[in-house]
């Protein structure tokens, strides 16, 4: 093993960078190539059908027959003409990632002739098999129909494979046979309806031009990047994602000197290959940096319409993939993959925007813009409030458990920042009837009954420590895991934020009823009441303190570690009377995506401490046993020589590598007791729950075992690739 870690640090020192071929002209010549977007449908489709096709996609109808016909033989042709030859419904299952089965353009006619085959009703619906995806129990293994069927709202798309032959994809949702929701997409968009519908309600209020609303994302994605040879030689990395073994090195991250710093060659020409790609696939990629922590980076897109945005993340995610592996790299998406620094989240910036051009989160210099912008701000605050434990369960996965509440990622107590400026103008709506607020030389912010002015854009500094924070005309929901889909934690945010405009549309309606005179009057009486009810959500601190958890007890909000306790919030029935009410998922589709994600979570909490009983036992144990007979015998022939003083040092160190060896095979002898324990539950929450607690407790006393000896053995036996090396090499 020893040679093996040696030999990969060879072969990574030695890395060329690879040539990429750069497109000719701008990136808007060549931005979209490989989409079917609005403008090849424009140009390959009748007037006609290109009206149909276009209204069925802003308004959710369905397409017809004949004209689902014309654009599959017009995908086909754009499809072929660029080198494709078969095609896909590209789904995202319960899996957290995404799935395809490719199917041929080409066929055999009955007379035995060769045709290019592609009709509408394949565009429409395909049938993959449905019995090995995660189900929850909708679907019995021997169950094998399942049905993924296209998504007009996003555009297919063609992934090239080595050989330079093509697939055309069509986004599709998948749902079962009969009729469940088996995957992330066909939530988010029943909640993109349903908050169209909820905003656009209260929207009219200040603008009766209204007609749509729709929520708008824009995903910050980080990463780790590691040489191919150096993850082939870490079992850990290559089975969970993360090292569960290592000691911290002389330098991690104490300097900053990594964050955005100049990016290393070989990473810029990584990042400038994918995100070439990326563009071709109509993906708006448009920044990239280095991270905190070393060998950690960002890439970060224009925000979009939210469905598209969730499509783009993980579509970018698995061409990252693809594309590392042509520069012999590895792109790691584990929220906490190397202890000690920092780990990688997934920030979603969200928003919603009217088809009249506005961000209902962006402030305004006029009065009654103020005044709609304030309402949309604080009906969002007062359903984070309200459904804080919702929000919560939505980013509890085994990876980010990890990563939650350490000393760079939001804790898992959910609270929202608005800065001290907003913070003090909605304090003072809830008190005053007008209130000035000054800032800087010529600006002010004025609420109230009467007159409500300009709030300025930049108001608020950033506070990274916030799970939920206003960032100046969005809400960044940092706490996302960087591994996630992020369509689940924004199925949520939207469902949450619809209902409570629901009920603030229901609430105004009533007060206009007993008085309809006084329009702005019963907005801001209604918002001075949600600000009293919600204000202990609000937090400007540091949110990685220890005072910080205190204060947050005082104020009733929950601080849920553990991602099993935290996915309970999902089963809760006001949670399922929520969803239900506003048509989003059943109950059954709820509690199967909760039975589904405590399977993830003991399933690779297992993985983890499978890795690690092997790696412990039959690498690390092993070699320290090996070492410790060569100290032994330095040890006696000293002694033999008469030299004890000499000795006495080796045989310290042999005493310090027996105690080590020792407590690492009786704490992997009772770690895998732990998980016989938990395998043999007869409930999945009994199991997650002892993975949680009695199985995942011995991984940090094992770790600091390990770590103490990789200290002792010489550097040239230890078996596993140190952290130096896979932060520094590059």
């Amino acid at each position: 093993m020893a040679q093996l870690r040696h030999k990969a640090v060879e072969i990574a020192q030695s890395r060329s960078i690879p040539k990429i071929e750069i497109p000719e002209g701008k990136v808007t010549d060549y931005y979209g190539a490989n989409i079917f977007s609005d403008d090849v449908m424009k140009a390959l489709l009748s007037p006609d059908a290109y009206r149909k096709v276009t209204s069925a996609i802003k308004s959710g109808e369905n397409i017809e027959g004949n004209v689902a016909d014309e654009v599959a033989s017009a995908m086909k042709s754009w499809a072929v003409s660029k080198g494709a030859t078969h095609y896909t419904h590209w789904f995202q299952p319960l899996t957290g990632g995404t799935a395809e089965k490719h199917d041929a353009f080409f066929d055999i006619s009955f007379d035995g002739q060769a045709i290019e085959k592609f009709k509408g009703s394949a565009l429409v619906q395909q049938e993959p098999d449905a019995s090995s995806f995660p189900s929850g129990g909708i679907r019995e293994t021997f169950e094998a129909r399942g049905y993924s069927a296209w998504d007009p709202t996003s555009p297919a798309f063609i992934m090239f494979n080595d050989a330079g032959t093509g697939t055309l994809c069509i986004p599709s949702v998948y749902i079962s046979y009969t009729g469940e929701l088996l995957d992330a997409k066909t939530p988010l968009l029943n909640s993109c309806t349903v908050l169209d519908k909820a905003a656009t309600s209260v929207a009219i209020i200040f603008d009766r031009h209204v007609e749509r609303v729709t929520a708008t994302l824009g995903v910050e994605q980080e990463y780790f990047l590691v040489d191919k040879s150096l993850y082939n030689a870490r079992p850990d990395l290559l089975m969970s994602g993360r090292s569960v073994f290592g000691h911290a090195p002389a330098k991690g991250q104490q300097l900053e000197d990594h964050y955005f710093g100049s990016i290393p060659p070989r990473v810029l020409n990584f990042m400038v290959d994918f995100e070439l790609e990326a563009l071709k696939l109509g993906i708006p990629v448009r920044t990239r940096h280095n991270e905190v922590a070393p060998a950690q980076f960002e890439v970060a897109p224009t925000f979009e319409e939210i469905n598209l945005a969730c499509d783009h993340n993980i579509l970018l995610m698995d061409l990252m993939k693809k594309v590392a592996k042509k520069h012999n790299f590895e792109v790691l998406f584990h929220e906490k993959p190397f202890a000690g620094i920092n780990g990688s989240g997934k920030h979603n910036n969200w928003s919603m925007s009217t088809d009249t051009g506005v961000n209902l989160l962006s402030p305004s210099t006029k009065p009654k813009e103020s005044l709609r912008f304030v309402t949309f701000l604080v009906n969002v605050i007062k359903a984070v409030h309200d459904n804080a434990d919702l929000l919560r369960a939505t980013i509890a996965s085994a990876g980010n458990e990890y990563r939650l509440g350490a000393n760079e990622a939001p804790p898992a107590i959910m609270s929202i920042f608005l800065g001290t400026q907003m913070t003090k103008a909605l304090e003072d709506l809830e008190n005053k009837e007008i209130v000035e607020i000054e800032k800087g030389e010529n600006a002010y912010i004025k609420l109230g009954l009467n007159r409500i002015p300009s709030i300025l854009l930049d108001n608020t500094d950033r506070n990274r420590t916030s799970p939920f924070a206003f960032t100046g005309n969005k809400f960044e929901f940092r706490a996302v895991g960087s591994s996630a889909n992020s369509a689940t934690p924004m199925m949520v945010l939207n469902t949450i934020v619809a209902r409570q405009l629901t009920k603030f549309r229901e609430e105004y309606d009533a007060e206009r009823e007993l008085d309809s005179t006084k329009k702005e009057g019963i907005v801001v009486k209604i918002l001075k009441r949600y600000i009293t009810e919600c204000k202990n959500i609000l937090f400007e601190g540091n949110g990685y303190s220890k005072e910080w958890e205190i204060e947050a007890e005082k104020r009733g909000l929950s601080n849920i570690k553990e991602a099993p306790e935290a996915l309970k919030a999902f089963i809760q029935p006001k949670f399922i009377e929520l969803f239900e009410e506003m048509k989003v998922l059943t109950k059954r589709e709820i509690l199967a995506r909760y039975e589904i994600e405590l399977h993830n979570y003991t399933k690779k909490i297992q993985i983890e401490s499978r890795v690690m009983a092997d790696l412990s036992q039959n690498h690390v144990v092993s070699t320290a046993v090996k070492y410790q007979t060569r100290l032994v015998q330095t040890a006696k022939a000293l002694k033999d020589m008469e030299l004890h003083t000499e000795a006495e040092p080796i045989i310290e160190i042999v005493k310090q590598i027996s105690g080590h060896v020792a407590k690492i095979s009786q704490l992997a002898h009772d770690m895998t007791e732990a998980r016989k324990k938990a395998n043999n539950c007869e409930t999945i929450e009994e199991t997650a729950k002892i993975y949680s607690t009695e199985v995942k407790d011995f991984f940090e006393i094992i770790r600091k075992e390990v770590d103490q000896l990789e200290l002792i053995i010489d550097d040239e036996d230890w078996p596993l690739v140190k952290y130096r090396e896979l932060l520094y090499i590059r």
